[in-house]
């Protein structure tokens, strides 16, 4: 008699929202943005399965993206941490080689008078400008260290990354960045005593000053301020880190990976962790990416590909806070909600078919509150389910059958004159105006009601009785608070690599 053939370990998707999290605001009732979101397929993920509170690194850190993404990964960062500058210039395009150092870039305007940062994001619309630049600065001769070798790249938005090489570099010092506007631009200096620090850091203010004398007399520039715009004069250096040698994801974890992340530190950090990055076209890492093919790229490599795990992340949410996009933040939570359901109906149809199981996981890297504008030690959401509960809580077959594909529209600011069909599409990429609408009693009032005409609640709750995946709601699922450290052991658990202990 044959032996029964075991059964194959589950496929899961793993959507990670870019700084998800927040706190009670007065202008939604004191309630937080995901709580006044119309986010049903999220809900109906919650109901379907596992919840709790997710403290990324540690409880009462507000930490970076990349160091969260470690932890979450099953890296953990005090240990492999070396700075975020080689995981955004490999992102975008940059080799780095042993001895190497990278920095991740913002352009910037600087008041060249009092050397004053007045603004450390140039421009976040900058596609159009940010190669030009880059290309301008790629290869630049240092004059005090011609060994040394320059090579810039274009990101996204304002960032660029940037790669030194060259005989003696260390990591071990600090940016030019002062992380704040209207403070002095930094000078680069030794964290050690290390003669290596000490001569990095005369590179890399040399760097910063030939740097800022190339974007100074550059034609784009003068450009910029005949129509009256910041010069983007500058590009701040933070984050000075070297490649780092780590064990690779698939022999951690026992799960062949790749990931969809147009955001360069995000997709860098794959590379780092021999996670396949998938190139998607039409996804920019910002708000104007185009949501379903994300969910269409994941889809396909679970299903089709050879991959077990498929990480989408998801940068546009995050924008909103850093930006104090109060009203945008949840209607972005909502474009995130319609993308999440066009990937279990994809998956489903899949599973429907014979081809494999799934399952999935929503959570997010830290907190970004929108009054506050920058990331936060709240925890965030997480929630994990079987594909075939989630269905289920969504109403079934029907239900997921009826879900629609294709382009999300994009939210457009009240007022704002933009075609349906460029905002559905992303074409420029789904524009919208990067302005906070007015707000008030009457606003609150308004989207108070709104929500208590749409009730939250799922067809079916099968998990741990959560019903809405909400930072508050969550607080009572069934897997706590926790650690960034412990959501693999839990997925390989789920997904039928480890046996429950």
């Amino acid at each position: 008699m044959a032996e029964p053939q075991p059964q194959q370990p589950e496929r899961l998707a793993f959507v990670l929202i870019d700084g998800v999290g927040d706190v009670s605001i007065p202008q939604f009732g004191f309630k937080t943005p995901l709580q006044v979101a119309d986010v049903p397929h999220l809900d109906a993920i919650a109901a379907a399965g596992l919840t709790g509170l997710v403290d990324p690194v540690e409880p009462g850190l507000a930490c970076g993206s990349d160091t969260a993404h470690l932890s979450i990964f099953g890296y953990d960062p005090r240990k492999y941490y070396r700075g975020r500058g080689a995981f955004e210039s490999m992102g975008a395009g940059l080799d780095m080689a042993p001895g190497d150092i990278a920095f991740k870039s913002n352009f910037a305007t600087l008041d060249v008078a009092t050397r004053t940062v007045l603004r450390r994001r140039a421009d976040r619309r900058f596609e159009d400008v940010g190669p030009t630049l880059c290309a301008a600065l790629d290869g630049l001769c240092l004059p005090s260290f011609p060994q040394h070798a320059v090579s810039v790249r274009y990101a996204t938005e304002h960032r660029c990354g940037v790669v030194v090489r060259g005989p003696g570099l260390s990591d071990q010092i600090s940016g030019t960045d002062p992380l704040k506007d209207n403070l002095p631009l930094g000078e680069a200096a030794p964290l050690d005593g290390s003669l290596g620090a000490a001569h990095t850091a005369a590179v890399v203010n040399e760097l910063s000053e030939c740097m800022r004398r190339v974007l100074e007399a550059h034609p784009i520039n003068a450009e910029r301020v005949g129509q009256g715009k910041a010069p983007a004069n500058v590009v701040l250096l933070r984050g000075c880190g070297c490649r780092l040698a780590l064990q690779e994801f698939h022999v951690r974890h026992g799960l062949r990976g790749c990931m969809v992340a147009p955001t360069k530190i995000i997709a860098g950090l794959g590379m780092s962790l021999g996670l396949e990055v998938l190139e998607v076209p039409g996804t920019t890492g910002d708000y104007r990416t185009l949501f379903h093919r994300k969910a269409e790229a994941i889809a396909q490599a679970l299903a089709h590909d050879g991959f077990q795990f498929g990480f989408l992340h998801v940068k546009a949410v995050d924008d909103t806070g850093h930006d104090h996009l109060t009203e945008l933040k949840p209607r972005y939570q909502e474009v995130v909600d319609k993308m999440v359901a066009q990937l279990v109906r994809q998956l489903w149809q899949q599973e429907r078919s014979g081809n494999g199981r799934y399952s999935i996981v929503v959570t997010g890297d830290h907190s970004t509150p929108v009054e506050f504008g920058d990331h936060s030690h709240e925890p965030v959401p997480f929630s994990i389910a079987h594909l075939r509960h989630v269905v289920q809580a969504l109403g079934g077959d029907a239900a997921v059958d009826r879900i629609a594909m294709g382009p999300i529209a994009h939210p457009v600011e009240e007022g704002a004159s933009v075609q349906p069909a460029i905002a559905a599409e992303g074409a420029a990429n789904g524009h919208i105006l990067l302005q906070a609408q007015p707000s008030g009693p009457q606003q609150a009032e308004g989207k108070q009601q709104q929500h208590e005409q749409q009730p939250r609640q799922p067809a079916v709750v099968l998990g741990d009785g959560v019903q809405e995946f909400s930072e508050i709601a969550v607080a009572a699922g069934a897997l706590g608070r926790f650690p960034g450290s412990g959501i693999m052991p839990l997925i390989r658990q789920f997904v039928g690599l480890e046996a429950v202990s």
